[in-house]
């Protein structure tokens, strides 16, 4: 029952539910990534590269021989998954960059002062009454 109980108390641990948030804000993120890489960022630079496809690079290294199928080096989805990483890369900084500075500029924007705390409105209050001329002997006369 103790290893229970420790884990009872290692599960609802803040780190382990702001751990598990994270993994799944980050999944949902990566959707969002993924759907700008594959529908905004790749058809425009597919056009601009002329649809180049560098999966179908490969050198043979043996032929294909009766049911033996050909041993292939296939660098060319090798290069393809760099190019798709550089993509990606690239999405996810233009995304964290324009998220920081929406935070920037929620930071510079000027917040009201504070309120003036109650024994701050009293002092005020004591002070603004002794400085108010109370009668003939404040009139500063003889």
């Amino acid at each position: 029952m103790r290893v229970i109980r420790e884990f009872k108390t290692f599960a609802v641990r803040g780190n382990v539910v702001d751990l598990a948030v994270g993994v799944v804000i980050g999944a949902a993120f990566g959707k969002i990534v993924s759907s700008l890489v594959a529908n905004v960022i790749s058809p425009p630079l597919g056009l601009l590269v002329g649809g180049v496809d560098l999966s179908n690079l490969r050198v043979t290294l043996r032929d294909a021989a009766g049911q033996t199928p050909a041993v292939t080096l296939d660098y060319g989805l090798f290069l393809q998954s760099v190019f798709d990483f550089v993509i990606v890369a690239f999405a996810i900084f233009l995304v964290v960059r324009a998220i920081n500075g929406l935070k920037r500029r929620e930071a510079e924007a000027p917040s009201a002062p504070p309120a003036p705390s109650r024994e701050e409105v009293l002092l005020t209050e004591i002070r603004d009454a002794l400085r108010e001329p109370r009668g003939p002997a404040d009139s500063g006369g003889p």
